[in-house]
């Protein structure tokens, strides 16, 4: 079998690649698996370091908008894992063209050329973000798509894109939504990395506007065992919702990692809130669960005080990353 996973030298790409190299989902113990990612400033060649030496894997740096590429390594390709994704919302805020470009553009490239190869299996890795944003209860995966930032529209366009490769071409396509994510190895712009690298440098966490904006928080190695299930067994055509059960408010949060590290609130900065900020993001996972016996078994707090050991235990990983992020800003 032959797996192409792109984006997979990002943060969630790549756990996905180390533990389908490392034996922990049983349909890939023999599987040849492609690593296609352009290496972006999010994307990092040493976060597969673990699995470099394995006979069964290989690793192209390429562009997902990239057609020649892109036919060129769908070649005998049985199953395509789609990670790759710009992701940032603020970054999106600021300059929504790369977003459109890979988010888009990128995903239809694939699709075509899976199309082409008659590959067997496409997994569209999406958001919740899509959904826009819910006072109460919890969206199904049927719910109206309704994005309400730059990153988002354009995941919704290509989870449009992905399903309409199956309506009319009959792809095998799958599409995923996750909630949010943390876990090692993630890039130190997004909140959980950002606030535990700044308090180990006895630097201030921005909080936006009152912090009572809510997120439910998924362990990255739940969403990638969720996203196997979906490669393994979901029904194509389908999408299903991948989320972690536990929501917090931004603030909570906070209070959670001040207390990890040892730092008091004086640490935090309130700072003006994001443009078009969603309040609330929460996904029902029934579908997933009932069809492929789906549930997270990361407990938050369990996860949360590793992720922190790791970034603790690991400055020679993060701290360059946060330097360069630094030098481009200036």
């Amino acid at each position: 079998m032959r797996v192409l996973v792109t984006g997979g030298a990002g943060f969630i790409g790549s756990h996905y690649v180390r533990q389908a190299l490392s034996g922990a989902y049983d349909s890939l113990r023999d599987a040849e698996v492609i690593v296609l990612d352009k290496l972006t400033y999010a994307g990092n060649r040493s976060n597969l370091d673990p699995v470099a030496d394995s006979p069964r894997f290989r690793f192209v740096q390429g562009d997902i908008c990239d057609s020649a590429l892109v036919r060129e390594v769908m070649t005998g390709v049985d199953l395509v894992v789609h990670f790759a994704a710009e992701s940032h919302v603020d970054r999106s805020i600021v300059g929504s063209a790369d977003f459109v470009l890979t988010n888009v553009l990128g995903t239809q490239t694939l699709l075509q050329a899976a199309c082409d190869a008659e590959v067997g299996k496409f997994v569209h890795v999406s958001t919740d973000e899509v959904y826009g944003s819910i006072d109460e209860g919890s969206w199904p995966e049927d719910h109206p798509l309704e994005p309400n930032s730059p990153y988002s529209a354009s995941k919704a366009s290509s989870d449009l894109i992905a399903r309409s490769f199956h309506r009319t071409y009959g792809l095998p396509v799958c599409i995923t939504r996750c909630s949010n994510n943390y876990g090692p190895y993630q890039f130190p712009e997004k909140v959980i990395p950002l606030f535990i690298t700044n308090l180990l440098d006895g630097k201030r966490v921005p909080l936006y506007g009152d912090g009572l904006n809510v997120r439910d928080w998924l362990h990255v190695d739940d969403h990638c065992r969720g996203v196997q299930l979906v490669a393994d067994r979901g029904r194509p055509g389908e999408i299903y919702n991948i989320g972690g059960g536990t929501e917090l408010t931004n603030r909570d949060l906070t209070k959670r990692l001040l207390d990890a590290v040892g730092a008091d609130w004086e640490m935090v900065e309130q700072v003006e809130d994001r443009k078009g900020h969603d309040r609330r993001y929460s996904v029902d996972i029934t579908k997933i669960s009932t069809e492929l016996g789906y549930r997270p078994e990361v407990d938050f707090e369990t996860g949360l005080a590793e992720t922190v050991r790791w970034y603790t235990e690991n400055r020679q990983w993060w701290e360059p990353l946060k330097e360069r992020a630094a030098l481009t800003a200036r």
